[in-house]
């Protein structure tokens, strides 16, 4: 595969032309519909002739899913899939289980037709849907709702086919730091008794004193010793709240690379990578602007429907663009085949085991199409 930069004048012939591929065959890896249009500085995916035998690396590949995902991406989807992580399930301060409020039964099946193994992802959220870091006191304090509830996660499996758990705690408190990594050392150990895997989802540390309710909870070392595998959460530097920025410059991903392997092997961790970008309305106020979610095809379509021009920031790797509708100016950050690609490089760089969307929602089939032109991807 080659990554083209749109020019000025370009159109999507002329590239085929000078490619010597199909204009269609463009068309279809990038999502562009009829009559094609194209914006400057878009990042476009081309389809090349190549004799050479490229000794790829083989990783695992996840991606995060909520049960009500569009049929047709799910399917498009699954054949980059190793495994397809169930959003989400919680728990009671019982230790019963919360499932999804819609029936993911057949999205699980839908993945094991195509070979992917589906996982229960469990988080502590509450009845708002939030991250409530009182639940999971309660939990790692408590033996006694540990086994009940782990009892019903390996009922759960049995039940509905997973293969195993993926652990995603967030803010956790400084206090419960190693109760909660005894408890993914005790979940491990008994899941991994009945063939079942643990994997746990890790906060962007850069070091073992950061500071923060995101971090200071998440034991890299620990955790890393404690599961099968660890998600790297290397994402939202640039957030609904935030100001104007790249979700996961490329610059500060690999900060939290490069303290991950001093902490965890290397053939445990997973790079996380966004499937998405932000819209935020200017000008920017702080505790005020609120940034609207976008998936990379739809950045592209905002672009074109308000003439921008998209730009590249060099240092995050990461395409970016302004436009004004109705009145009000606006800073759009988003992924493409570039951002992505930076991604993969550093993945083959540090010799990780593979990495994990955060989510699949959205397709954006030039990524899938790119990851399986660099790497093997692992199907159980």
């Amino acid at each position: 595969m080659e990554i083209y930069v749109v020019k000025q004048g370009d159109t999507i012939d002329t590239i085929a032309n000078e490619f010597q591929v199909q204009a269609s065959e463009i068309a279809f890896i990038n999502q562009i519909s009829y009559p094609y249009p194209l914006v400057i500085g878009q990042a476009l995916l081309i389809p090349v002739q190549d004799d050479l035998q490229q000794n790829k690396r083989s990783v695992t590949v996840n991606g995060y899913a909520y049960p009500y995902i569009n049929s047709k991406v799910l399917q498009t989807t699954l054949p980059y899939l190793t495994v397809l992580s169930v959003f989400s399930y919680g728990f009671t301060t019982e230790g019963e289980l919360i499932p999804p409020r819609l029936d993911d039964t057949e999205m699980i099946n839908t993945a094991l037709q195509f070979g992917t193994e589906p996982v229960l992802t469990l988080t502590p959220m509450d009845e708002n849907e939030r991250f409530n870091n009182n639940l999971i006191s309660v939990l790692v304090h408590s033996n006694s709702i540990q086994e009940v509830l782990i009892q019903n996660i390996l009922e759960m499996l049995r039940r509905k086919s997973f293969s195993g758990v993926d652990v995603d705690f967030e803010y956790i408190k400084a206090e419960d730091r190693d109760f909660f990594t005894s408890f993914v050392a005790k979940l491990t150990t008994e899941l991994n008794a009945y063939g079942y895997m643990v994997s746990v989802a890790l906060a962007p540390k850069t070091s073992s004193e950061q500071k923060g309710l995101l971090y200071e909870g998440k034991d890299y070392g620990g955790l890393g010793a404690a599961a099968n595998s660890c998600l790297l959460m290397t994402y939202e530097w640039g957030y609904k709240y935030s100001q104007p920025m790249a979700v996961a410059p490329i610059n500060k991903v690999r900060q939290v690379v490069e303290y991950a392997v001093t902490q965890i092997p290397r053939d445990k961790i997973d790079l996380g990578i966004p499937n998405y970008g932000y819209d935020w309305p200017l000008p920017y106020v702080q505790g005020e602007t609120s940034a609207r979610t976008i998936g990379n095809i739809q950045a592209i379509e905002i672009a074109l429907d308000n003439g921008a021009q998209i730009k590249f920031d060099e240092t995050a790797q990461t395409p970016y663009f302004n436009y004004t509708a109705d009145g009000i100016d606006h800073e759009v950050w988003f992924e493409d085949v570039r951002s992505m690609n930076a991604k993969f490089s550093l993945l083959e760089e540090f010799k990780l085991r593979g990495m994990g969307y955060w989510q699949i929602m959205r397709l954006f089939l030039a990524n899938w199409v790119l990851l399986e032109s660099r790497f093997n991807i692992i199907k159980r």
